[in-house]
């Protein structure tokens, strides 16, 4: 149990951690050959020239400006300046939506923050009633729910704030989901021409003898969008050809580094194993052996690009439709196309580099048998969790380390190193066992067969908060309530233990302030440094860069990471809204989180992050959803609790605030969530009227004719040529039907052509 003493060592070693990150980072920003590390996303845009290009040859490595030190500070109202509107045509509509979320926590917590310790606080500290029971616990744990006596009126002023604390959320919510709703639908109605606009992705496109997929695709939308059908992709099993271009760039880089070498130094030609990893094998000259491997690794490359493209095998049950206005693409995206509704399913197509390439090959059929094995495995690996969870529990109690490692005991009792242990230790070792976890929830969702890097980090962000809920929520209450109160478990009457129970779920608050502060605190500092990110590039710089273009692909921008920070952000809502009530201590650890985090992500936003997508912030509505499960669990939380203190009259009213929070829920979803579900007829329309009245002459077929191309199609060139909108797609020939005459297709198809996939000129030449 950490007392008042352990809390506050831990609060000073995270608390000068996160101090030392901050002033880290405000140092190596201002180096010039760290620019790139902190500004990847000017370079990327073209508007930030390198300050190592000129300049005498010591700055451009140090910055000898001394007054710039002054201001090492300058970048936190440098992040708070920009305004919401230009920081959405900067970063996209995902990137200001998040930061949102951490706006939400601060409105939401502040003022419950200010009335908990106003009130509640008071009320639980003016009571004895842990002297007097034998519990463990501690001075914190007086200014909780459990000091209050059994039976005790006391308990209306907890009825009473959580009914405010609940009415506050939802009123915060519900402005939120307005807002956001409105600036969704002002931001598609505002943005730029896109490929997805007009696109629809098809599938389970059932099999016919007489055609091809391709032939199929066309003849279909011929005769049942004649009006708006443009032209069509097939999507292409390339997953192989991606794997041998992936080596075939791994190989180049090797190559890169090794010829660097040589030239810096020529006495002596570099060489390297044959075997695994380099390390094993014959030794052979390293250049002449990449050069080699590169050209019997383009040899199967152009192999398997004539596999694709002869092999009908190759075209997958799916295809990319793109139609002539954005209101015949929303028609077709969202109505039922046929009277089998199992067959050619229609759905908005992602954006182009939104799509995950990988899954598009996955047919159709094995989609729910994919689902059902991930759903076993994701219980499996959620339940069998807990014994780790366990373990780090084990570490916050100093019995449990003395009975695991009896030896350390003279070491543990030490002052100094106990208030460690239970004040720090708990929180890293949690945050240690944590950090597999979202890359095991990302390849379990890409098993499921998602197809757009959008819904995958949607579907892991929704598999790591159930885990953290489950896991880290309620494991660490259950299992560490248990080794804390173990041994007034075993000498009570069973009648007594839900009263031990009551006092011991709160008193596991210090537990969650030592968590807060080392992921948090530390973890957003820490973040901002970007620790590994200035090392790679360092390295990437040294060994491989030959060129600017080179140099731009060792600057590695990253991005939010929605499916492992948004869950971390929902745990910190969970913690403040169940413990509220119950242990306001808690909640100003979590208001410096979302203030520190809101200004360091701004930061990272503006200045790093390069977004892989844009979804119009679809994810909104699983946020909102999430918020509102907290605050009935914290609900729940509290019924439980004053049951099993002797207030049992307040459950019936206390269960009304469950029901009126569920019903909340379902006024928002029904009020705001089709803005995020569906796009609206209305202004499809009054966009496509627009853009013809100003463009009459644009041509949109040459336009969408290399939208959704797959990467591995494209050679350098083309890559170089394409603009950000036409960055994927490959035109497909029209061809006319083989079938003369059928009850669902009346007429021949009207456009001549062959029976050839129509690749670009220099895919054909490869």
């Amino acid at each position: 149990m950490a007392t008042v003493s352990d809390i506050g060592l831990s609060a000073a070693i995270n608390v000068l951690t996160a101090i030392a990150f901050l002033l880290a980072f405000a140092f190596l920003r201002l180096q010039p050959i760290n620019d790139r590390v902190y500004f990847p996303k000017w370079y990327l845009r073209g508007m930030r020239d390198s300050p190592i290009s000129s300049g005498a040859a010591v700055q451009k490595f140090v910055n000898l400006n001394m007054r710039s030190y002054l201001k090492f500070l300058s970048w936190m109202p440098a992040a708070l300046k920009m305004p919401e509107d230009e920081l959405i045509n900067h970063a996209g509509l995902d990137s200001a939506v998040y930061l949102r979320i951490y706006l939400i926590g601060l409105k939401i917590f502040v003022p419950i923050t200010i009335l908990a310790f106003l009130v509640l606080v008071p009320v639980n500290w003016t009571n004895d009633t842990l002297e007097t029971m034998k519990v463990v616990s501690s001075d914190i744990d007086k200014l909780s729910i459990s000091n209050i006596p059994y039976g005790s009126k006391r308990f209306i002023t907890h009825l009473v704030m959580a009914y405010a604390f609940t009415f506050w959320t939802c009123y915060v919510l519900l402005r939120e989901y307005e807002i956001i709703a409105t600036m969704r639908l002002r931001f598609l109605a505002s943005e730029q021409r896109r490929p997805d606009q007009f696109t629809v992705l098809v599938r389970n496109i059932p099999l016919d003898p007489d055609e091809s997929i391709s032939e199929l695709v066309e003849h279909f939308f011929l005769v049942n969008h004649p009006d708006h059908y443009l032209r069509h992709q097939v999507v292409y099993n390339a997953n192989k050809l991606a794997d041998l271009v992936e080596k075939k760039k791994k190989m180049r880089n090797w190559l890169d580094y090794y010829q660097l070498k040589y030239e810096r130094n020529q006495s002596t030609r570099p060489t390297t194993k044959t075997g695994f990893l380099g390390c094993f094998g014959s030794e052979v000259d390293a250049i002449e052996y990449y050069k080699t491997e590169i050209e019997k690794i383009g040899k199967e490359e152009a192999d398997e690009r004539k596999k694709i493209m002869k092999d009908p095998k190759s075209v997958v049950p799916a295809a990319f439709v793109s139609f002539r206005s954005r209101w015949g693409a929303a028609v077709c995206a969202q109505t039922q196309q046929t009277s089998n509704p199992t067959v050619w399913l229609t759905e908005w197509a992602p954006e182009p580099r939104d799509v995950y390439w990988n899954n598009l090959s996955i047919p159709f059929v094995s989609l729910t048998v994919r689902r059902l094995i991930i759903a076993v495995a994701f219980f499996f690996l959620t339940f069998f969790y807990i014994i780790p969870i366990a373990f780090v529990q084990s570490l916050a109690s100093l019995e449990g380390i003395e009975k695991m490692l009896p030896f350390l005991k003279p070491l543990i009792e030490a002052k100094v190193v106990k208030s460690f242990i239970q004040g720090f230790l708990p929180g890293i070792a949690l945050k240690v066992f944590l950090i597999l976890l979202p890359t095991i929830l990302m390849f379990m969702s890409k098993f499921e067969g998602l197809v757009s890097q959008s819904s995958l980090e949607r579907r892991s962000a929704s598999k790591y908060y159930i885990f953290l809920f489950f896991n880290v929520f309620l494991g660490s209450i259950i299992t560490g309530s248990a080794l804390e109160q173990l041994k007034a478990y075993l000498h009570q009457s069973a009648n007594e233990i839900p009263k031990t129970i009551g006092l011991a779920i709160p008193m596991k608050a210090t537990f969650f302030i030592t968590y807060v502060m080392v992921d948090g605190w530390t973890g957003i500092a820490g973040e901002i440094l970007r620790l590994k990110a200035l090392i790679f590039f360092h390295l990437k710089n040294f060994f491989l860069v030959k060129t600017e273009k080179d140099r731009e692909e060792a600057m590695d921008p990253g991005s939010i990471c929605f499916d492992s920070c948004e869950p971390r952000i929902q745990l910190y809502f969970l913690l403040g809204l169940a413990y509220a009530v119950v242990t306001p201590l808690l909640l100003p650890f979590i208001l410096v989180f979302f203030g520190l985090a809101y200004v360091v992500y701004r930061h990272q936003i503006i200045n790093v992050y390069n977004q892989r997508y844009e979804s119009g912030a679809q994810f909104w509505p699983s946020v909102h959803g999430r918020i509102i499960t907290a605050l009935i669990v914290s609900q729940l939380i509290l019924i439980g609790l004053l049951s099993t203190k002797g207030f049992e009259e307040s459950t019936p009213v206390l269960l009304v605030l469950p029901v009126l929070t569920f019903w909340f829920y379902k006024y928002c979803k029904n009020r705001f969530e089709p803005a995020f579900v569906r796009n609206p007829l209305q202004e499809a329309m009054r966009k496509d009227t627009l853009e013809r009245a100003r463009e009459p002459t644009f041509d949109l077929k040459a336009y969408l004719a290399n939208a959704y191309l797959h990467p591995v199609f494209r050679s350098d060139e083309q890559d170089d040529k394409m603009s950000i909108s036409e960055d994927v797609g490959m035109e497909e020939v029209i061809v006319p039907t083989k079938r003369q005459s059928r009850r669902t297709t009346p007429v021949q198809s009207k456009y001549d052509g062959s029976d050839t996939l129509s690749l670009p000129e220099t895919v054909h030449e490869r």
